[in-house]
């Protein structure tokens, strides 16, 4: 299952960190892990995205772009479910040494991947606004 799993992730060009404070295993953890299953699967998180902002009445639609960009960082930040519900649709394609590392770090790593969570969803905005 390992295999089949690492197989699906697309491959990403990192920049290796070199920020000293930054601990070298969750950082490695966000670059070999987070980010290839974000990136592979950023329409099913976009579409998950679109699906709770239509049940909240759509009023995200009706705000400035700068009111977008805050109301992504806010929700993903405070609307405790929400958040859970995505963090276990990235864990559930990690291999099961890869949950191990999360699970030992998962603090941690649970604001590293809703911060790339928010900045993809805020990258892609227009992509967001221009399906509904």
């Amino acid at each position: 299952m390992t295999n089949f799993l690492l197989a699906l992730r697309p491959p990403i060009d990192i920049e290796p960190t070199t920020d000293s404070a930054e601990p070298i295993q969750a950082g490695s953890f966000q670059n070999q892990t987070l980010r290839p299953i974000l990136k592979g699967q950023n329409e099913a998180l976009l579409a998950h995205f679109r699906h709770y902002l239509h049940k909240r009445k759509d009023t995200f639609f009706r705000l400035s772009e700068r009111e977008q960009l805050d109301y992504i960082a806010h929700t993903l930040r405070t609307d405790q479910k929400f958040k859970n519900f995505l963090v276990g649709q990235i864990v559930g394609w990690m291999t099961a040494e890869e949950r191990s590392t999360f699970l030992a770090q998962e603090a941690e790593l649970t604001r590293r991947t809703v911060d790339l969570l928010i900045q993809r969803f805020q990258s892609q905005r227009a992509a967001v606004v221009g399906r509904f």
